[in-house]
């Protein structure tokens, strides 16, 4: 569970200014309106002057988020970041968070013991933090998976959304991508860390770049007629009529305008040619 990866929509740009802005903005309600942990009591300040010690304690909360959300962003970039480290990043938000009120809290209040305030500023941070990221990360889930059927929606007809019938794709961060129906795929290309996904839409070849690998795509499409026959080539074998061998090397003919034929590399052509005749 720790080693799978967190969906790339959760640190995309938007994602976390929604995030902060969202968090910011119940913190400092739900601080001034409940006045929770006993805050007014332990400070006898008008509610004015509350506000200004919540607005600050929230500001400088809102700070680390920032920091911390921007070298997420950047480190999401390069790579996928998983569930352990994504639970662990947010521990670290409300450790550095529960610091800096911990040191508000002694510079008004020099007598407390440094240990007791930073503990129990832990335990209020992670209470007032954890409630908005949870509402703010289901709402993120609802919507992505409300865009995912969406996407489904645009390229493929209803009845046609199931996994036999349609082949959905996914990219590094495992955000779905395009959904295509399985009779217009016809084959995947390598291209250096993008993959071209060649299918038919409206009659006429079509092309969809996705950032993944090949050995991805053979993952994604495992126990699928969607077969590995070339290192730089996956096919849909439903598409394929005719295998030709020639003097250098074998192809598969899609007999269709425009789509080239694929080659066949020695690595794959026992396994190829004993699932296209099984298929036929």
């Amino acid at each position: 569970m720790g080693s799978q990866k967190v969906p790339g929509y959760l640190y995309n740009r938007q994602n976390i200014v929604y995030l902060i802005l969202s968090t910011a903005f119940f913190a400092l309600v739900f601080i001034n309106l409940y006045k929770p942990f006993n805050f007014e009591s332990r400070y006898h300040v008008s509610d004015f002057k509350f506000f200004v010690f919540s607005s600050l304690v929230i500001l400088t909360g809102v700070l680390v988020v920032v920091i911390s959300r921007i070298i997420m962003y950047q480190v999401g970039k390069k790579k996928a970041i998983t569930i352990g480290s994504y639970a662990l990043w947010i521990v670290l938000e409300i450790f550095f968070m529960a610091l800096f009120y911990t040191i508000y809290t002694i510079y008004l209040n020099p007598a407390r013991e440094y240990l007791d305030v930073f503990r129990e500023s832990a335990i209020n941070t992670a209470l007032v933090l954890l409630l908005p990221y949870a509402i703010i990360h289901l709402y993120l889930i609802y919507r992505e998976n409300k865009r995912r059927l969406e996407l489904i929606e645009e390229n493929v007809q209803p009845e046609t959304i199931t996994p036999q019938k349609a082949y959905s794709f996914y990219d590094e961060k495992n955000e779905l991508r395009l959904s295509v129906n399985r009779n217009n795929l016809l084959y995947i290309e390598s291209a250096d860390n993008y993959v071209n996904i060649r299918y038919l839409n409206k009659g006429a070849l079509t092309r969809f770049m996705l950032r993944n690998s090949m050995k991805a795509m053979e993952e994604q499409l495992a126990e699928t007629n969607v077969l590995r026959c070339h290192r730089s080539y996956m096919v849909n074998f439903e598409q394929i009529n005719v295998i030709r061998r020639q003097k250098d090397g074998i192809y598969v003919e899609f007999g269709l305008k425009d789509v080239p034929d694929i080659p066949i590399s020695k690595k794959y052509s026992e396994k190829v040619i004993q699932f296209f005749t099984n298929i036929l």
